[in-house]
Formats: C-alpha cells, sequence, structure tokens
C-alpha cells in the first residue's frame, strides 16, 4: 500500500463499512477536521435504503437510555455506556444539523418528514464530501496493514459477513444468527396464507402476525425471533390468538342461535375461524355445543402450537451475534487488546427490536467512537 498518508490534524483514520454507522462515525471525525477514508466494496449507504419500509425508521423517541436499552436482547448492559453519550435526542439533533427535520409517529417511531430514505442518504453523503471524506470502493482484507498506513482503524461491516478480517487480532466472534426475520413452522398455513391477525400474545407479548406459506411472519414473530435467535430448533410456540375473546362460553350463551363460526368471526379473521374449526361442524348452533367441544375449540384459540422449525432464508433484518461485547471498552468501542483498532455498529453483538433501535445503536456507537478518537487528540 501506499506510504503513510499525511493527515489533518495530526490523525488518519480508515473506516472499513459505509454504512450507517461508519458514514456517521467518519461524520464525526471529518468535523474535527481529520483526514478519514471510507473504504466500503459497495455503494454507500445502499443499506440504509430499505429501512423503515423505505421510509428511514431513524430512531424511537425513547428518551431513558436504560428505557431504551431494553429494547436490546443483546446488549442493553453494555448500551448503558454508550446511549448515556449519545442519546435518542442528540440522533434528531444530529439530522437537523444536517437539514433533515423529523417527526414522531403516535407509535414512538421517528421518522424524517420527507419519509424517504433516499434523502437521508443523499444528506449525508453531501454532507461527508463536502467536508472531504475519500471515498474508496474496494474490499479490505488485511486490517493490520490499515493499521501500519493509519493512526486508527474502525471496523463498521455491518452483521452478515467480513468476520474473517478480525480473525488474525483473537477477537472472538459470537456466532451470527438471523434476527427480526419470519419463522419457518412444521404446520401448513397455506388456507390462511395472507391473512394478518391483530392483537395476539405470545409469551406475554402481544402484536400482530401474518400466516406465510412458510409459517408465521409480521411485527411480533420478528420481535419474538429476535428474544429466541439462539434457541434450538425445532421449539414450540404457544399463541393466544385472541386474547379479547376471554369467555367463550358468555359469547355462545348470548348468542345462543348463531352457529359457531358466526360468532368467532366477530373476534377472528374469517379464513383463521375456518382454520381454527377445521373437524368441527362450523355451522352448527351455539346452543347445541357441548362443554368438551367448547373446550376444545377454545384451546385451539388461546393455545394455538406451532413448531418452529427454522428461519426464513433471507428475510432478516439484522443479525444476532458478531463481536463480543467483553472484547470492547464501551466508552470508546476501542479493542481490548488491539490499540487503536474500533468496532462499531451491527458488527458487534447487539441487536435491537424494529422501530428504529437498530439504527439508533449505529449512530450511537458511531459518535461514541469519533469521540474518543477526538478526545484523544486534545
Amino acid at each position: 500500500m501506499e506510504p503513510k498518508l499525511k493527515k489533518n490534524n495530526g490523525v488518519s483514520i480508515a473506516v472499513i463499512g459505509a454504512g450507517a454507522s461508519g458514514c456517521i462515525c467518519a461524520y464525526y471525525l471529518l468535523k474535527a477536521d481529520f483526514n478519514v477514508t471510507l473504504f466500503d466494496k459497495n455503494l454507500p449507504l445502499r443499506t440504509l435504503l430499505p429501512t423503515g419500509g423505505g421510509r428511514c425508521n431513524l430512531a424511537h423517541a425513547e428518551y431513558d437510555f436504560k428505557e431504551l436499552a431494553k429494547n436490546y436482547p443483546r446488549g442493553e448492559k453494555f448500551l448503558y455506556s454508550v446511549f448515556s453519550r449519545f442519546s435518542t435526542a442528540d440522533t434528531i439533533s444530529m439530522f437537523e444539523e444536517m437539514g433533515i427535520k423529523t417527526h414522531t409517529q403516535d407509535d414512538g417511531r421517528i421518522f424524517p418528514e420527507s419519509n424517504s430514505a433516499k434523502q437521508v442518504q443523499e444528506t449525508i453523503l453531501k454532507a461527508l464530501r463536502r467536508m472531504g471524506v475519500k471515498f474508496v470502493q474496494e474490499p479490505i482484507v488485511d486490517v493490520q496493514e490499515l493499521l501500519n498506513k493509519y493512526d486508527h482503524v474502525v471496523i463498521a461491516i455491518g452483521g452478515h459477513s467480513g468476520y474473517e478480517i478480525l480473525k488474525p487480532f483473537g477477537v472472538n466472534i459470537v456466532e451470527p444468527k438471523p434476527s427480526l426475520v419470519g419463522l419457518n413452522t412444521e404446520e401448513t398455513f397455506a388456507d390462511i396464507s395472507g391473512t394478518v391477525v391483530k392483537g395476539v400474545n405470545i409469551d406475554g407479548m402481544e402484536g400482530d402476525i401474518l400466516f406465510t406459506h412458510f409459517g408465521l411472519s409480521g411485527p411480533l414473530i420478528y420481535k419474538m425471533s429476535s428474544i429466541k435467535a439462539f434457541d434450538e430448533m425445532p421449539y414450540k410456540i404457544s399463541v393466544n390468538l385472541c386474547p379479547l375473546l376471554t369467555d367463550l362460553q358468555s359469547e355462545m350463551n348470548d348468542n345462543s342461535h348463531k352457529d359457531i363460526k358466526n360468532i368467532l368471526s366477530g373476534f377472528l379473521p374469517h379464513k383463521v375461524v375456518k382454520y381454527v374449526l377445521n373437524g368441527f361442524n362450523e355451522n352448527t348452533k351455539a346452543h347445541l355445543i357441548d362443554g368438551k367441544t367448547r373446550d376444545l375449540i377454545s384451546d385451539r384459540i388461546h393455545k394455538f402450537e406451532i413448531t418452529v422449525t427454522g428461519t426464513n432464508k433471507g428475510e432478516e433484518t439484522v443479525t444476532a451475534g458478531g463481536v463480543d461485547l467483553d472484547e470492547i471498552n464501551p466508552k470508546t468501542m476501542e479493542v481490548k487488546k488491539v490499540p487503536n483498532l474500533y468496532c462499531i455498529g451491527e458488527v458487534l453483538n447487539i441487536d435491537g427490536f424494529c422501530g428504529g433501535f437498530n439504527l439508533q445503536n449505529a449512530w450511537s456507537t458511531a459518535y461514541v467512537c469519533a469521540n474518543s478518537i477526538i478526545e484523544q487528540v486534545k
């Protein structure tokens, strides 16, 4: 490689990975007038475009850092230090500084007013270019070579591949697993594929699920897949399809001359009712249903047992696993055993639920890393 670069402000930095964390880390380093080179084999910030359904869910409106950290099945305690240094409020301020105004939905999700991930991508990249970043579109295979050339090297390669570049340093990697992903099931739901059931309950968590040709998907399934990312498969889950239906017998008493399918259709989608009543006469009047049959129907609704056999390949939004957090100083994001080498974003064994949490991890760890390098120079 070329000889050591001439540096602005006495420091040169290589950032490997031009995703959300890599670009924001570069942003703060460039503001401090450092010489920053961003390496990526792909186009910068391309992974930002599909986030939030193309609208870019920038963050979540939780301003207590400990409460915010509860939304990360892996990394909660580690993130206390990180979020105390760069919070949700700091994220909003950062984007406003770039000229991106935000709005908050009723569910707490924070989006740019433009509702455009493309606009966010273009704004960040415009800022980086204006401040003099150097983009190099090539893969990196030798981190030690970069450490010989640059004063600091930041690893921001995301969570899907590339961990082999850290092997020479003996950094422990927790085997990555799909997270925020649809689940394949032993049961076949072809007859109800595409049907959404709202307000179901799984293990005390409430939300919406989607029956698919491969099994289950939807917001609640994504959350559950994150929590159970490292569970051994197959495993069983029990789904309460309708927590609102607290007393089936009372409903039957109040509608004694209605068909059972019509009673249940007041609580569940028609296709799901038909699926639940498979093996029963769905046209039976409520007053003709005995206690044993009622209990069997109730169990199919409130204890809908499903066997999970795997995850839907290629659907995962993020990965669980990555660089073991014991390897990283949470106050600086530096690899403890390798001076001047840092890891940020999804490459770490940190993953959050849907709702802007994974991007918050990217912004916050990026800032903490950049700030720690800046502080070293003072």
